[in-house]
């Protein structure tokens, strides 16, 4: 029977000789010296101190040593991995100097300059657009005129023309507050303000009145339970429809700019009569119903020309009596127009939902003007 083997030859195992211990020694050393900053360091430790490193798999060959070999190899070794973590530990502490003193230069910031840390923020559109519609008309002389949203159903319905059997007056269409006999709503339309301005002023009456309305709607893309409309109204002796003609298609060119007119469609308003739906001459393709760029249909008006805005009409006598004014000696016109409808033309804004979500990105892009 044969004995142990004794005998230990350095060659069988070549990661474990002197030289090539000290040469991987030496590679890492210099790469380590010749790192610039801390993410070059940070790839050299990986390459020569980590686990795949010459020296670590060199180190996982000592156990296939003799026993009487094992000694001299780990101390081999671990005298090479030990100045190899030196040399790391030493380039590190300057590399992190340099980069302390590389911020400082370059990230300085002059303390002595003004700031404002307070980010600049914007006004509601709906906000603005109402201011706007409301400059317009008071540069033609009108005022502006405001009420409660919370208004009598007499002045909301009654005053207005709408009878007790009016469908508009149903559940389905207004918000009642309990309990219902007592009459009052959230206002369906802001026409109860211009049946308290006529009970409390005397012609000639030139009012705008833009506000907030109530319906029970569907909230979707373009309806909403709650929007905003502007209303206008006009009392004066020898009052006709030609007067509110040109009143409107001034009122489209100061919002969508000129050449921008109106047109007539009879209609029917228990308030107004004659009563007209008015259509707004298509402000991208400027009535040709064709897009811009060739002989499709426009898309905004789906190649008709018109865009619906609003109704209007000469209001109606039974109005001004029930308002206390003189239907013999004055006559007048009306018209209202959705604010948020308004501002979705001007602004090309295509879900109503963005002017009643709150997101400040969509806010922020209006400014602060009413331009």
């Amino acid at each position: 029977m044969s004995g142990p083997n004794t005998d230990y030859d350095p060659v069988e195992v070549t990661p474990l000789q002197a030289d090539e211990v000290a040469a991987a020694r030496e590679a890492g050393i210099a790469a380590v010296l010749a790192a610039r900053d801390l993410d070059e360091l940070k790839q050299v430790r990986l390459e020569h101190a980590g686990d795949r490193s010459a020296l670590a798999l060199a180190n996982r060959e000592i156990g296939a040593l003799p026993p009487q070999a094992r000694k001299e190899a780990g101390q081999r070794i671990g005298q090479a991995r030990g100045a190899l973590a030196q040399a790391l530990a030493e380039r590190q502490a300057v590399l992190e100097v340099e980069h302390e003193e590389r911020m400082l230069v370059e990230e300085t910031v002059d303390v002595t300059l003004p700031t404002d840390r307070v980010p600049v923020g914007a006004r509601h559109p709906i906000t603005t657009g109402s201011e706007l519609i409301a400059d317009i008309f008071v540069a033609m002389g009108w005022e502006v005129a405001e009420g409660p949203v919370i208004e009598a159903e007499w002045l909301n319905f009654d005053a207005l023309n709408l009878g007790p059997d009016h469908p508009a007056r149903t559940m389905q269409d207004t918000f009642w507050t309990d309990p219902q006999d007592q009459g009052i709503v959230l206002r369906t339309h802001t026409s109860p303000v211009q049946a308290r301005t006529m009970l409390t002023r005397t012609p000639p009456i030139y009012v705008v009145c833009p506000g907030r309305v109530f319906r029970t709607d569907e909230y979707d893309a373009t309806h909403s339970p709650v929007f905003h409309q502007v209303e206008g109204l006009a009392i004066d002796e020898g009052i006709s429809m030609a007067h509110l003609k040109g009143t409107l298609d001034h009122f489209a060119t100061a919002m969508f700019g000129e050449g921008i007119t109106t047109r007539f469609r009879p209609s029917y308003f228990p308030f107004t009569e004659p009563s007209a739906e008015v259509d707004l001459v298509c402000f991208v393709c400027r009535g040709s119903g064709l897009a811009v760029d060739g002989g499709q249909p426009c898309r905004t008006c789906r190649g008709e020309g018109w865009i619906e805005w609003g109704g209007c009409g000469v209001v109606n006598p039974r109005v001004l009596q029930a308002c206390g004014v003189d239907s013999e000696r004055y006559s007048g016109f009306a018209f209202g127009m959705g604010i948020d409808r308004t501002l979705m033309f001007r602004h090309g804004i295509e879900d109503l939902r963005a002017l009643f979500e709150g997101d400040v990105r969509f806010t922020t892009a209006f400014g602060s003007d009413i331009s």
